[in-house]
């Protein structure tokens, strides 16, 4: 697939583009555009690519401006400073929007959602205006992708669960849900990155493609010498220890640490 780079820190792209390669050797990255103003001429003479990375703030502007001019069809990831919430909020809305730094597996399931749209020839319809709002008010339009309760299956039937009951969910070979007192049940969700989607992310944390744990069940988290973290969860009848890569264990911090 052929791609467009929108960011103006030479530094940031540069790093932006190896993360990219180095999960998708395919994914050619065809310019580099450090703002608005030569993102609008380069889309006046040159034709679509198939996929845009996008930073959100740039130095003349945002890139929103580029796309209230030209509309596209191909998918485009949004890459923010913005918080979490912002980021589930904007869900919604388009492909995907990423937290810088950039993290590996968020960039890797970014980048399999926009190849899946690349085969099926499906444009996306992106609104701007809800973008804006959800700067500009993330909690208010977070607030409706929430779930509060989830069925659980058990021996015994379905059980709906409320969300803030749950300590964590985990993928083995099917998903499922621990709660806070120990009791587990099966989900009917083929991927943990559904039920992500579905939780609010100042209380949930994609720790792994594992687990999802909540902030209240974290009983200690341990620092490792190769700069990995392992969170210990509070558990009623046996320990669970959770690892962080390296890779994301500062956006872990800085999302404890609030």
């Amino acid at each position: 697939m052929n791609a467009i780079l929108i960011e103006d820190e030479k530094l940031v792209a540069k790093e932006f583009a190896f993360k990219i390669a180095e999960i998708d050797a395919d994914i050619c990255i065809v310019e580099t555009l450090p703002s608005v103003k030569t993102a609008l001429r380069w889309f006046g003479e040159n034709a679509e690519p198939d996929v845009v990375f996008a930073d959100i703030q740039l130095a003349d502007g945002v890139s929103f401006e580029i796309f209230e001019k030209f509309t596209l069809n191909c998918p485009i990831i949004f890459v923010t400073s913005y918080n979490e919430y912002a980021i589930q909020a904007f869900k919604v809305n388009g492909i995907d929007y990423l937290l810088k730094p950039v993290d590996p597996d968020d960039l890797e399931k970014a980048i399999a959602k926009a190849r899946s749209i690349h085969k099926q020839k499906a444009g996306l319809s992106v609104d701007l205006q809800k973008l804006m709002q959800a700067l500009q008010h993330p909690g208010a339009a977070a607030k409706a992708v929430y779930k509060e309760n989830f069925l659980g299956n058990s021996r015994s039937g379905w059980v709906p669960v409320k969300t803030a009951d749950i300590a964590f969910f985990q993928y083995e070979l099917v998903n499922f849900m621990v709660t806070k007192a120990n009791e587990r049940y099966t989900l009917d969700y083929e991927t943990m990155e559904q039920i992500e989607e579905l939780l609010d992310p100042a209380q949930f944390y994609r720790a792994n493609r594992q687990f999802i744990v909540n902030i209240d069940a974290i009983q200690s988290v341990k620092s490792l010498e190769n700069a990995k973290l392992v969170l210990r969860l509070r558990s009623p009848h046996q320990a669970v220890d959770v690892d962080i890569s390296r890779q994301k264990a500062p956006a872990f911090k800085r999302w404890l640490d609030r």
